[in-house]
This record gives C-alpha cells, sequence and structure tokens, in this order.
C-alpha cells in the first residue's frame, strides 16, 4: 500500500548545538528541512509548510439564572503573531513529483516578524506557541501531516535604567483583634533593582518595628501572578514560588535584615506585552501577627533574560545569546529548598476582600505550588555573562637579559 512507502516524515530545525532545541526572537531566521524517508517509488502532489504563532486564552464559568437553571459561559480570545506559508515541493505543471526511494530532504527558512513578539508560554487557561507544520499530498492518500514547536523568547534586558532603580516601600498597620488593639506594626523594605534573572540571589533589606504585645514573624515570598483576558473579563492564577522565613520578632522589639536571601528558581521571564496574558511577578515582605490579620508590603520584579553585567547594556538576537550559552536556558536549583506556601497563606485578608469585591467570584483553584513552565526547559546553571576578553600580551615587548641561577647561592 502507498502508506507503507512512507518510512519516515520528520522536522528538524538547523541548531547549533545537537542536544539544544534553537531559540528564536523577532526578526531571526528559521530555518531547518523537512525529511521524508520512502521504501519504494513514491509519487507527491505538493509538499508545504505552514508557519504560525498564537495567543490563544480560554476557560469557563458556570452562571446561574434562577432557582433551577444553570449554563456555562465560554470566554477565549487569540491574538496571531505569525502566519507564514511556503511551497517546499509542487510541479509547475500540476504534473505528479516522482520521489524514488530513500532519503528526500527539503530545506525552509524564513525570517520571524521584525515588531515585538511575545515569549513561548503555557499556562492554565491559555498558551503563547509557535510551530511550523509540514503537510505531503499524495494522490488517492489523506493529507500526512506533521507539526513541529519552537521556541521564542524575547530579550529583557535588565541593564536598563527602570529595572535598575532601587525598589522600596513602608507600611504599617494596627494589630487588632475582636475590638482591642495590641499595638502598631512597621515594615520597611527596600531591594537594590527591580530587574532580576533566574538564579540570582535577592538581598532583601528590611526593618521590623513590633510595638505590639505580641510576637511577629517577618516572612519573605516572590509571587507568580498569571492574567488571562477575554471579551473584557479577567482570570488570574497566583502561586508562590519562593519563601524566606525570618527569626521571631519579640513584643515591643526590632529586628533589621542586612541583605537576608531569597533565590529566585527557575522562572520564564516577565509577559507584559500581550494583549490577552501576562505573566508578572512581585516581591511580598509580610508580618504574621497571631491573631489578627497580616501585614505585606509589595515590591514589583521583572524577571528577564539578559543578566546584569557591569560593561552597560549589549545588544545581540537571543538566538545568538543562547547558542553561546544554553546552560542559562536549562538552570536547575542544585539544593533542594522547602515547598512555597499556598497564595492564600500570603494575601492578607483585607486585600482578600478587596479583590473579591472588585472581581466577580470565580471558583476556588488550586494554587500550590510553581506554576506551569511556560518553556519546555530551563536553564542548568546560571552564570553572568562574563566581562569583554582582554590581551595579556604586551604590544610592545622589552627585552629581558636573563642570567643563570647561581647554584651556589
Amino acid at each position: 500500500m502507498i502508506f507503507d512507502k512512507l518510512r519516515k516524515f520528520d522536522v528538524l530545525f538547523d541548531s547549533p548545538e545537537l542536544d539544544c532545541p534553537p531559540v528564536f526572537s523577532s526578526g531571526d531566521v528559521v530555518s531547518g528541512r523537512v525529511l521524508l524517508e520512502v521504501t519504494g517509488v513514491m509519487r507527491v502532489e505538493s509538499l508545504k509548510l505552514h508557519a504560525e504563532g498564537f495567543a490563544k486564552v480560554h476557560w469557563t464559568e458556570s452562571r446561574s439564572a434562577g432557582s433551577s437553571t444553570a449554563y456555562t459561559q465560554n470566554y477565549s480570545d487569540e491574538v496571531e503573531y505569525l502566519n507564514r506559508r511556503e511551497v517546499l515541493l509542487q510541479a509547475d505543471n500540476g504534473q505528479l513529483t516522482v520521489l524514488m526511494a530513500g532519503r528526500h530532504e527539503f530545506p525552509f527558512s524564513f525570517q520571524l516578524p521584525e515588531e515585538t513578539l511575545v515569549t513561548s508560554f503555557e499556562g492554565k487557561h491559555g498558551s503563547i506557541r509557535y510551530w511550523v507544520k509540514a503537510k505531503l499530498h499524495r494522490p488517492w492518500s489523506t493529507v500526512k501531516k506533521i507539526k513541529k514547536e519552537f521556541t521564542v523568547i524575547e530579550p529583557i534586558d535588565i541593564n536598563t535604567p527602570a529595572l535598575l532603580a532601587p525598589q522600596a516601600g513602608t507600611k504599617d498597620k494596627m494589630a487588632r483583634a475582636w475590638y482591642r488593639n495590641f499595638g502598631q506594626v512597621n515594615v520597611t523594605a527596600k531591594i537594590d533593582r527591580k530587574g532580576y534573572t533566574p538564579g540570582e540571589v535577592i538581598p532583601v533589606f528590611a526593618e521590623f518595628d513590633n510595638s505590639t504585645s505580641r510576637s511577629i514573624v517577618p516572612k519573605a515570598y516572590i509571587t507568580q501572578t498569571q492574567t488571562f483576558i477575554a471579551r473584557g473579563t479577567m482570570k488570574q492564577k497566583r502561586s508562590v514560588v519562593a519563601t524566606l522565613c525570618g527569626d521571631i520578632v519579640g513584643a515591643r522589639s526590632r529586628e533589621t535584615w542586612h541583605g537576608r536571601a531569597i533565590k529566585i528558581p527557575p522562572l520564564g521571564p516577565s509577559i507584559l506585552q500581550c494583549r490577552i496574558i501576562k505573566v508578572e511577578y512581585m516581591l511580598k515582605v509580610c508580618v504574621d501577627v497571631p491573631g489578627t490579620s497580616k501585614l505585606c508590603l509589595e515590591l514589583p520584579l521583572v524577571i528577564g533574560t539578559i543578566p546584569l553585567h557591569p560593561f552597560g547594556s549589549r545588544t545581540s538576537s537571543v538566538s545568538s545569546q543562547y547558542s553561546v550559552n544554553l546552560d542559562w536556558l536549562r538552570m536547575a536549583i542544585p539544593e533542594q529548598p522547602e515547598p512555597p506556601p499556598e497564595y492564600s497563606a500570603v494575601v492578607s485578608d483585607e486585600e482578600a476582600e478587596q479583590r473579591n469585591s472588585a472581581s466577580p467570584p470565580q471558583p476556588a483553584e488550586d494554587l500550590s505550588g510553581i506554576l506551569e513552565r511556560p518553556l519546555q526547559a530551563f536553564v542548568q546553571e546560571f552564570r553572568f555573562r562574563p566581562p569583554p576578553v582582554y590581551s595579556v600580551i604586551d604590544p610592545n615587548p622589552q627585552p629581558y637579559n636573563i642570567r643563570p641561577r647561581c647554584m651556589t647561592c
């Protein structure tokens, strides 16, 4: 049968490293080849390639129209970022092309749009995906299809003035329980900058002034918020991805953090330019006061892709950067940190009430654990970018008079 003649049908991307899939950004050239292995003579009408990229969101919510009537409301939207078609094999006169037994490769190459794309992402209610699809048309046979996804990462250089600016804030709260005041708690916190990359350590400088009659427990969290937007409605999923617990601060005492370290785990970069999907990060410095509500101070974070370096910003394509040092994209934290708490343990009661009143009630979600990874593989080891290579050879060497060393000295 004709199906038996097609032994292998695959799409292969050109990659500088065999074990590492390529990574692209806007304006890069995506190249590769479509592979056909046939066991006998095979007639082909055409071989076509279709490259696509979409951001899509979808979720459902249950609605009540009365005491005994309920229905399901669907929310969905999509944004197109890439749509390109290419014919790899087709006779000009409409005749069939005969392929002999053996291996056949059909190269392809196309350029991604110059305008800014959005980083690949996988979430609970949406995704941002890019792929190429090859279609093989043969007479008296169904169309054979194969789809191969590729990764797009839009660079976020943290070496910019906005992301290098320090972040600081202060917040206080009167601790009350059953109409009884226990005193006031004041929290002041600061971090060196707004932009960080996965694997870095954030030194947290904070001061906790406990004027209450009870002990308090200071903590810090890194939270991730995924926001999905469709038809004017917003769906969010929040998670705690890193934690830091401080020492107990006794009643009417003060505690200071002189750069307490909280490490950023393997995370996808911030997504801020997509109309329907956003990924945002926050550093929360909180105080647990027994018997009363939580006090939380929020400092915004941006997770970037180009690490901090002391020689100013460098500009180059993401594919060229990662082809040189792809270990950054496959990072794994060597130690095993304790699992982060649920997001509900970080949000104060007042914040929860404000958010519930500002948005319609939604079904409870499982917010435990780290969210879905936006990329197929993340970084195995974090390394800062090396400084420029400087020559250690003197361009104007001077002759030296070398005398043999006296053996009797």
